[in-house]
C-alpha cells in the first residue's frame, strides 16, 4: 500500500509542476486577460491533448 500512495504522490507533483510550466508559458503568450484565462484553462488538461496528438501521430 505504501508504494502505491509514493507513486500517486510523484505523479501528482509531476503534473503538478506540468501545470505551473504550462500556465506560464500560455499566460506569458496570452494577448489579453481572456486569452490568460483561457491559458490556464489549457493548462488544466494539457495531458490530455498530448496524449490526444500522440496517439494521433502514430496513427491508433
Amino acid at each position: 500500500m505504501d508504494n502505491q500512495k509514493k507513486g500517486s504522490s510523484v505523479a501528482s507533483g509531476a503534473y503538478g509542476l506540468g501545470f505551473i510550466g504550462a500556465a506560464i508559458y500560455f499566460i506569458q503568450h496570452a494577448g489579453d486577460f481572456w486569452l490568460g484565462v483561457l491559458g490556464v484553462l489549457k493548462a488544466l488538461v494539457w495531458p490530455a491533448f498530448l496524449v490526444y496528438k500522440l496517439l494521433e501521430f502514430l496513427k491508433m
